[in-house]
């Protein structure tokens, strides 16, 4: 039966091109370049906004260095948690950001991993943020972390008024 698992699982991750598992969403922040990369690798501002909306994050671990690891704890109002964790790969401030992202599982195993690449480049409004995530096991992955980002990208937004 393992076996099997495994089988159904390479096939799902192959489901769909490499364009279709690519997630890519950019928005402009009324802020320079610096402030908005801060936000995401500072862990005091991070907390302050990081999730979706109605989600906060009360536990957190960031070391923030190339081969460092980061952990979120994101919890709902009913007290569910959502937790995902991944490795910085490369970081440029205030240009560019690389890291992993994985869900933690309820066995405590991490899901399938996709790397994120956020580019921060000066705009006439402050700064273009692009988000690039790749490659998700489907189509269905994908546009739930669209919309899982889009909302995120809505409470930086309101932070940073």
């Amino acid at each position: 039966m393992a076996e099997a698992t495994e089988a159904d699982n390479a096939t799902a991750v192959r489901e769909g091109s490499e364009t279709d598992r690519t997630l890519v969403v950019e928005r402009i922040f009324k802020a320079p370049p610096d402030k908005v990369f801060n936000a995401w690798t500072d862990p005091e501002i991070l907390v302050r906004w990081w999730g979706p909306e109605g989600l906060h994050t009360p536990e957190y671990t960031m070391d923030v260095r190339e081969g460092g690891a980061w952990r979120t704890v994101m919890m709902n109002d009913k007290g569910e948690a959502h937790t995902a964790s991944g490795v910085y790969r490369e970081i440029a401030p205030p240009k560019r950001l690389v890291m992993t992202w994985a869900w933690e599982q309820p066995d405590g195993e991490r899901g399938h991993e996709t790397l994120i690449e956020l580019s921060f480049e000066p705009a006439e409004q402050g700064t273009r943020l692009k988000l690039v995530q790749r490659l998700f096991a489907d189509v269905d992955a994908r546009d739930n972390h669209r919309m899982g980002w889009n909302s995120t990208f809505s409470c930086l937004e309101q932070y940073f008024g």
